[in-house]
């Protein structure tokens, strides 16, 4: 029987921006209410891809647990771990990295992206990722996975090892269905044209979730628009003010239209105070509660733990029958 389960991950690249929050960590809080199988993990061995100090890749990935525990994911209502904690995860994407031909992967974008920011000398981790990614999935026979635009590629490559496997080994992965974000992709205030981003290299262009009220204020005053002040929504002519329009829409949960007609008769300089605003009073509560979860590691450490010995019990008769069906055992 295929049970309805849900699988997401998120980089533990430091604190959650603005974008993170409201393309997925918001969305996570909700599914974790409406689904009764839901596996959130922190994906510590794909952060790999990109060189990081291993005292630097320690703290990331606490400070992600305070951050997603502080927006409201609640351990009790899902299962909270640590990838690397469930060496599964590797053995899995090796059987089916064995399933994966070279020029799909060469042909993803994130590849030819992440490639040229390595000086043109990407790693073999990097190239296969999305195949752990595939694994990630399919390691708990998951049917849906919330993903952004950026991530659909790489889901579909999912689906189609599933059915590849099917294929070759009889009827066993369920092919992972997309819960798209209805969220607009929220962009850089440097450079609206480009999405949000931790490692831009513009530190007024990213929000991050424990910004302090000042940093809030001064990164939304800095933001790029135009040179016509009123406020109107038209992301192919206006990017800059169409960006603040959808930030302000998603913080507050209005419509499009409902914020332009509150928006009616301001300038864009008084405009973007309102906006900073509206982002200050959505994270003060987190951005305390972050605080406090920050001050004991122990908690954050155990609640991985404690996610992956869950996690564990399912892959476990789930990757035994893998290695039955391939001719390990």
């Amino acid at each position: 029987m295929v049970v309805d389960r849900i699988f997401s991950g998120i980089q533990p690249t430091g604190m959650p921006h603005l974008g993170n929050y409201l393309g997925a960590i918001q969305n996570w809080v909700s599914l974790q209410e409406e689904c009764s199988s839901v596996l959130y993990s922190i994906m510590d061995m794909h952060s790999l891809t990109m060189p990081k100090e291993p005292a630097v890749l320690r703290q990331n990935i606490l400070d992600t647990t305070a951050a997603i525990l502080a927006c409201g994911i609640d351990p009790k209502k899902c299962f909270l771990f640590r990838q690397s904690l469930v060496p599964e995860h590797a053995e899995l994407a090796w059987v089916l990295g064995c399933l994966t031909n070279m020029p799909r992967l060469l042909r993803l974008p994130q590849w030819k992206m992440k490639r040229a920011s390595q000086n043109n000398d990407g790693t073999v981790g990097l190239l296969t990722y999305p195949v752990l990614q595939a694994a990630d999935i399919l390691l708990y026979k998951s049917t849906h996975v919330p993903v952004g635009e950026d991530q659909v590629l790489h889901l579909e490559l999912a689906q189609d090892i599933a059915q590849h496997f099917n294929k070759k080994y009889g009827d066993f992965f369920p092919v992972p269905k997309a819960i798209l974000s209805t969220t607009k992709k929220i962009k850089s205030l440097r450079d609206p044209t480009v999405k949000m981003s931790k490692s831009d290299p513009q530190k007024l262009a990213t929000v991050n979730i424990a910004d302090s009220p000042d940093e809030i204020v001064l990164k939304f005053r800095k933001a790029v628009t135009d040179f016509t002040s009123e406020v109107t929504y038209d992301p192919a002519g206006r990017p800059g003010v169409s960006n603040l329009v959808s930030i302000h829409a998603a913080v507050t949960g209005l419509s499009i239209k409902e914020v332009l007609q509150q928006s009616a008769g301001l300038d864009t300089a008084h405009y973007k105070m309102v906006v900073a605003e509206s982002v200050i009073q959505k994270f003060a509560p987190i951005r305390n509660e972050i605080k406090k979860l920050q001050e004991d590691k122990s908690h954050l450490i155990k609640v991985l733990e404690n996610g992956a010995e869950k996690a564990k019990e399912l892959a476990t008769p789930i990757y035994r029958e893998v290695r039955r069906l391939v001719g390990f055992q």
